[in-house]
């Protein structure tokens, strides 16, 4: 009987994990280009690259910033945030021009009772406002200048609801619109007008499922007859109400469209305008609506969040109470995302698309109740902060941004066969020298590596005072593609990429491993 022969050394190529996280399919069904896991990478078109960090643009506010209001002109363009001080017992929210970094002054609106408001930019011949409303304080009118509370009886005035009421605001063919809080009413104003006699458009005898109205936005469509504007109304309910039109007052000008029923939404701030259609977070995930009205409850893959459908089926189900729900997008980093509060003020997460590619990762790091755009960048409110995200600093606050990548578990071309795991190299792109540590998890093993992963960081080396040969000196990326050993016996493995750094781009392009099969006794 002859022994057991040992074979050569083979060598597995895999390209990088363009294709994102896949939290829908069995690990043991897996694209080779999917992850399991993949946090604070970014899939990108040929390789996967380490997000941007975040600053602190303003500190000093005082309490949780819970909105973030961009006022916008043609001639000028201004930032607010509005934080909850939890005083004992009467909290106290607030409103902070965070235009300029740095520490705020002294809040420019006091007194309020919370931090929870929604907002439009509106012009009408009067000027420009920024309008927000939050149904228990009354509705605020800022002109670039001053801000003004709309009542019944002030110099811009509602007249026909208690204003205190009105939770939810949006523009629709020249009227401002809100809707009552827990209620199915919506008001409207008269057109090119922020005040006047509000008149009330009632859903109740069309909602029969209930409820109240959550949301409330435009929808561009082209229905056959050319592009046209609809005014969408979701409620807790999920029962979506469409109706087109110009005058609710005249049947001859105003129309129901129709009634369709998709998953409950998730959060008060469930509707985002993206291009001429609107995304919806809902139980079903997050679903495109033009899409969604056809068939997103019969057909899944309508959603856009499909292929992460596990986790925001978790997510909803853990966390849908907390407050912190709200969908973004940059178009400035071809990403849109889903801020999931795990937990409520003190903990959040990103479930991040890439718009072009639309494979998904997930962000940590940062703690973000809310966003808004300014000045084409991605802000975020946090506790006692707002923060620039998505910043070339490639740190958090000057902290470490750290990563966690564990690939699809890949079988090499030979499955049934077992393996002996010695060797791996990925191939990074990089200015610098972050910490990495690959691994190989076998056999759907999902745990995280054992070995400390640790960075520190050093500065570059300046000119005519850095040391030749001891300095880092800056430069562009530079591919790094060292091995480095790994140990697994097994049928399949994964490859389990972490880093950790500071100040320094990183790019994967792919990994190279190292296995032997035939050896005695596996």
């Amino acid at each position: 009987m002859f022994p057991a022969q040992k074979t050569a050394a083979q060598v597995g190529s895999i390209p990088a994990p363009v294709g994102g996280w896949n939290a829908r399919d069995s690990i043991a069904n897996m694209e080779q280009t999917d992850a399991v896991e993949m946090i604070n990478f970014f899939p990108s078109y040929s390789n996967v690259v380490l997000r941007g960090g975040f600053t602190n643009h303003a500190t000093g506010i005082s309490g949780q910033v819970e909105t973030l209001m961009n006022y916008s002109t043609g001639t000028q363009e201004k930032l607010f945030a509005i934080a909850l001080k939890r005083l004992i017992p009467t909290p106290l929210a607030q409103i902070y021009d965070v235009t300029t970094a740095g520490v705020v002054g002294a809040p420019v609106v006091t007194s309020l009772t919370n931090a929870r408001w929604e907002f439009i930019n509106v012009t009408t011949v009067g000027g420009s406002y920024l309008y927000l409303v939050n149904g228990v304080d009354a509705p605020l009118l800022y002109d670039g200048t001053t801000w003004a509370s709309v009542t019944a009886i002030s110099t811009i005035a509602i007249t026909g609801v208690t204003t205190t009421s009105l939770d939810n605001i949006t523009l629709f063919k020249n009227r401002v619109w809100f809707t009552q809080k827990e209620s199915l009413k919506a008001w409207y104003l008269p057109t090119n007008a922020v005040g006047g006699a509000a008149q009330a458009l009632d859903l109740s005898s069309i909602a029969k499922f209930g409820g109240h109205i959550t949301d409330v936005a435009t929808w561009t469509i082209d229905a056959g007859y050319g592009v046209d504007d609809n005014l969408v109304f979701i409620t807790s309910n999920g029962e979506c109400i469409v109706y087109s039109g110009t005058d609710p007052a005249s049947s001859a000008t105003w129309s129901l469209i129709g009634v369709w029923k998709l998953g409950a939404p998730i959060g008060d701030r469930c509707f985002m305008k993206y291009g001429g259609d609107i995304l919806i977070i809902t139980y079903d995930g997050l679903i495109p609506l033009a899409a969604s009205l056809q068939s997103s409850r019969l057909d899944p893959r309508v959603a856009l969040s499909n292929k992460i459908q596990g986790a925001i089926t978790t997510a909803s189900n853990l966390y849908a109470d907390h407050f912190g729900w709200q969908i973004h997008y940059s178009a400035k980093n071809n990403a849109v995302w889903v801020n999931v509060p795990v937990q409520e003020g003190n903990n959040q997460e990103q479930y991040v698309m890439n718009t072009i590619t639309k494979s998904w990762c997930k962000f940590q790091g940062w703690k973000a109740n809310c966003w808004e755009s300014f000045g084409d960048n991605p802000y975020f409110g946090g506790k006692n902060f707002v923060g620039r995200a998505w910043d070339e600093t490639y740190a958090d606050n000057k902290t470490d941004i750290t990563t966690n990548v564990l690939q699809a578990f890949n079988y090499f071309d030979q499955r049934g066969i077992k393996k002996y795991f010695t060797r791996a190299r990925p191939s990074l792109f990089t200015d610098g020298l972050p910490a990495v540590l690959i691994s190989m998890n076998i056999d759907y093993d999902v745990s995280d590596p054992t070995a400390a992963l640790s960075y520190s960081p050093s500065a570059y080396g300046v000119w005519d005072v850095g040391i030749w040969d001891t300095s880092a000196w800056g430069q562009d990326l530079m591919i790094t593609n060292n091995w480095q050993g790994v140990t697994g016996i097994g049928y399949c493995g994964g490859v389990h990429l972490k880093s950790a750094s500071q100040t320094l781009q990183l790019e994967w392009a792919a990994t190279d491993v190292v296995y032997q099969t035939g050896w005695a006794g596996i």
